[in-house]
């Protein structure tokens, strides 16, 4: 391993300001944030950059500024344990969850389960073909859920790619059996309004229900028609999930006219994305909350009754988000991070143009009690290395890392890597530790980089859009007591009480 102890700073000295208005104009105006690749099946197509911008990158990984390409770098604290690259799925790496001693690792062309019983020599266990993206991935029990956001012939799993204008095709939920984890069986699908970009599960003992997130509806399309102001909420019964049905659309966003109550985005609100769903929802069941981050708007809500979740406190940020993609609670539930994917994670945002506001996580504490409870900004957190104007990098898919009394993250930031850091003082938030690998390329913006880093059980899981199956190890005073909390399941969305 090579250890980065040098300067991330980047050279551009001379026009930078210009050169800000430009990228910004360009990344703001763009359309909403999509899974990535874009909802379909292929790669997304690598985009060309300036001459300029690939002889900075050489000058950059020359000088020791940057890792070179695929050059692996990390803090003294993290070690890099192993490397499973894809294999008989060759789509895009997505989300990852956890049960036992089996990690279930999203991707574009179906999903892969791997032994981690020894994390220094994963196994793989079984790999399932079943293309539809972004195939977000939670298990609950005997049963694994996928989501399905890309238009497709049937719901099964030898369908392919058509257009989402045809009434025929299919978007949703699908479900397998995974009693077997050798081999996992299909059993149920759903369909729901505009497919699912993500899911969140809410277990009960006898029935799971579903959460699905998804947006962009358009008056042309048969099975996403606008106003798409909320999310579907299905019921899978634990012992008859053949039987599992969308059972409600609560609408989170009430309002007047056809767009219903969000961020109206554009004009109004330039630079914001228009909030026509929501992309994400991390659910507390242990407190019965949960926070969205939907598009133009981050919300509060209660899910003591989960076929009636009920908005607390909706708030905005139409300065500095463009994209509330994803969120995260503290431990005591005084606190909820909300990430920002500017660009729809395929732009190269963290850099100096952009700054360390935009693209970043945003910490809120929450004030007040029951359902008087607000949401209080405080403070951004952006990893501090400047990036390649080559490599796709905002903030991304994230978890606590438990430790009593601390305030603790690790997370995704694409090919910025995987960073940890602290929060504890939501108006002070650090880095402590960070792994990544230099830039897949020098010449475009090739799209990769991890997904989701995720601790579970003493160790750090990415899910690298490229270079497949991460596993790393952080040893650091700050975050050694994690180690002692032992989890039987982990639905990083499905945020639990982890000292109970």
């Amino acid at each position: 391993m090579i250890l980065l102890r040098v300067s991330r700073t980047r050279r551009r000295r001379l026009g930078v300001a210009a050169a800000a208005g430009g990228l910004l104009a360009a990344l703001l105006t763009a359309a909403p944030a999509a899974a990535i690749p874009d909802p379909g099946d292929a790669p997304a197509a690598p985009k060309e950059v300036s001459r300029s911008d690939q002889a900075e990158a050489r000058e950059a990984i020359a000088a020791g500024e940057i890792p070179g390409q695929d050059e692996v770098v990390h803090s003294d604290n993290i070690r890099h344990v192993a490397n499973i690259p894809k294999d008989a799925l060759p789509g895009t790496n997505s989300d990852l969850a956890f049960q036992g001693r089996y990690a279930f690792a999203g991707n574009y062309d179906g999903f892969r389960i791997f032994d981690i019983s020894n994390p220094k020599s994963p196994k793989t266990v079984a790999q399932v073909l079943c293309p539809g993206s972004q195939n977000d991935i939670s298990v609950s029990g005997d049963l694994l859920f996928l989501s399905t956001d890309s238009s497709r012939s049937d719901s099964s799993c030898n369908s392919t790619t058509q257009p989402v204008t045809e009434k025929s095709s299919w978007e949703g939920m699908k479900v397998f059996d995974i009693s077997d984890k050798r081999n996992p069986r299909y059993v149920a699908a759903v369909e729901t309004a505009c497919g699912s970009h993500t899911h969140t599960l809410v277990p009960e003992r006898k029935n799971v229900y579903v959460y699905v997130s998804s947006y962009s509806p358009n008056a042309a399309y048969p099975d996403c028609q606008p106003p798409h102001d909320g999310i579907s909420v299905i019921k899978v019964p634990r012992k008859a999930p053949h039987k599992a049905a969308v059972v409600g659309f609560p609408v989170l966003f009430p309002g007047e006219g056809p767009d219903g109550g969000g961020n109206p985005g554009a004009p109004t609100n330039p630079g914001v994305s228009k909030t026509t769903g929501c992309h994400d929802i991390t659910v507390l069941p242990s407190e019965d909350l949960a926070a969205g981050a939907c598009m133009g708007d981050g919300i509060l809500f209660s899910i003591k009754d989960p076929e009636r979740p009920k908005v607390i406190d909706q708030v905005q940020d139409n300065v500095n988000f463009a994209f509330w993609h994803s969120a995260t609670f503290n431990q005591k539930a005084n606190k909820v991070v909300f990430t920002d994917e500017l660009g729809g994670g395929g732009g190269a945002t963290c850099n100096a143009e952009v700054g360390p506001n935009r693209g970043a996580d945003g910490i809120y504490d929450i004030v007040g009690k029951g359902d008087k409870r607000k949401l209080v900004f405080r403070s951004y957190f952006k990893i501090p290395r400047h990036q390649a104007d080559t490599e796709n990098c905002v903030a991304h898919n994230g978890s606590l890392i438990p430790v009593k009394g601390k305030d603790l993250m690790v997370q995704a930031w694409y090919q910025g890597g995987v960073s940890v850091w602290d929060f504890t003082n939501s108006s002070a938030p650090k880095e402590i530790a960070y792994f990544e690998r230099g830039p897949l390329s020098t010449e475009q913006n090739v799209t990769g980089g991890s997904w989701s880093a995720y601790y579970y059980n003493g160790y750090i899981y990415s899910n690298d859009m490229a270079k497949g199956f991460d596993i790393l190890r952080i040893d650091d005073r700050r975050t050694d007591p994690a180690r002692k909390v032992q989890l039987r399941e982990l639905n990083v969305q499905t945020q639990p009480d982890y000292f109970d």
